[in-house]
């Protein structure tokens, strides 16, 4: 039961945190324009990846698709 002394407040404080965390994003406009989050998230128009200027068929020389990541290393045909 000493315990409890110890948990209720820091349970308190937490909530607290958490209560003044979401009114500052209440103010600060976090939940103004859901729709086009949702929206630009699907798109590619907004791609922070560079696009790779190398053709197909030099992809496909050297084992590598579009999915395998730059620092993995080509796979070979089994």
């Amino acid at each position: 039961m000493n315990v409890l002394v110890y948990l209720i407040p820091i349970a308190l404080v937490l909530g607290g945190l958490g209560l003044v965390g979401f009114l500052w994003t209440l103010r600060t406009g976090h939940y103004e324009d859901l729709q086009g989050q949702a929206t630009r998230i699907l798109s590619d128009r907004y791609d922070d990846h560079p696009a790779d200027d190398r053709p197909e068929n030099t992809r496909a020389e050297t084992g590598e698709s579009r999915l395998t990541p730059p620092h993995a290393p080509p796979t070979t045909p089994a």
